[in-house]
């Protein structure tokens, strides 16, 4: 996702409005902006070395759950059938939430759709861009209920042959992990790819500013929103392109191929793995059975038709 963004100006280089730190990692760039300066120069060495812990949650989670490393713990798991095995908390948590989102939206959002994306050309390795060829014979009728877990053992069992593909959760996680080793200093904000979470206050001492990106006009914004203590993610039809043909990189895992009814979701919720989530689900769903999504679970959301049109949360106007 890489659709809302902090207004540039709210990324200043003076040192006294803080320390800005940018890495390369996921495959995007993680910007993390502590607001405020410290003069006390303990307090300062205990902000970087936060800073550095919330920067290391990202490798962590890429390790445990990315599909584009066969020796990744999550691609291990998918030599492993019909029994079950012991994974770490991170990657139980992660598709423990990814398979309560399919659940919530009836199949809509399905983290068993990891061979349908590779065969559609999303299969490059960010670092190297090397392809990544699954060795195993996946069933392609496969969905999410072909996924148990055991919360006593910490096990996951795939019941046949798959591959998950946590791309809608991973980074997400992977913010609310780095958000909670800043959560002493306040106001802070985290940008991973336009995955936001946003806390306290910007320089100006006001809630943060975010832009959202224009479907259909490049460089161009078509909404903006204040928010504090809240992530914010958005899901574009014109993000990533198939190398195979000229689909989107979001899938209806119902039906097969890419939904077609909105053109772009963004999602305001109290973390960023739950709006992360809620984004492709709603993206899948459309407008209607979307926004009544978002009403369920208690998040709001923006949805704009291909023809440009507004649906959303009443919620949202508390963001204006």
């Amino acid at each position: 996702m890489h659709s809302p963004m902090l207004s540039p100006q709210l990324y200043p280089k003076h040192s006294n409005n803080g320390v800005r730190r940018s890495l390369a990692l996921m495959g995007t760039v993680v910007t993390i902006h502590v607001v405020g300066r410290e003069a006390d120069p303990q307090e300062a060495s205990r902000r970087e070395e936060a800073i550095e812990r919330a920067f290391e949650w990202f490798s962590r989670v890429e390790e445990c759950c990315t599909r584009f490393d066969t020796s990744s713990e999550l691609m291990q798991l998918t030599t492993h059938v019909g029994v079950p095995i012991q994974v770490s908390t991170i990657l139980y948590e992660a598709v423990q939430f990814a398979l309560a989102v399919a659940e919530e939206s009836e199949g809509a959002f399905d983290p068993t759709v990891g061979y349908a994306m590779e065969t559609r050309g999303f299969n490059r390795e960010h670092r190297t861009g090397e392809t990544i060829q699954t060795a195993i014979d996946p069933d392609t009728s496969v969905s999410y209920r072909d996924v148990r877990l055991d919360p006593d053992r910490g096990t996951i069992t795939l019941l046949h042959p798959l591959i998950l593909d946590l791309g809608a959760v991973a980074k997400g996680l992977a913010v609310d992990l780095a958000a909670r080793e800043l959560r002493s200093f306040r106001n802070f904000a985290i940008d991973a790819g336009g995955d936001l979470y946003l806390a306290g206050c910007n320089p100006d001492g006001e809630p943060w500013a975010i832009g959202i990106r224009h479907p259909r006009r490049e460089n161009e914004l078509i909404d903006s929103l204040r928010a504090s203590e809240r992530a914010v993610c958005t899901s574009g039809d014109y993000e990533r392109r198939s190398s195979t043909d000229d689909r989107h990189h979001i899938l209806d895992p119902r039906k097969g191929s890419s939904p077609n009814a909105a053109a772009s979701v963004t999602v305001v919720a109290s973390s960023t793995m739950l709006a992360d989530a809620l984004a492709t689900a709603a993206f899948v769903l459309g407008p209607a059975e979307g926004i009544r999504l978002f009403d369920r679970l208690g998040v709001d959301g923006l949805i704009i038709t291909p023809q440009l049109e507004w649906h959303a949360t009443r919620g949202m106007s508390d963001y204006r």
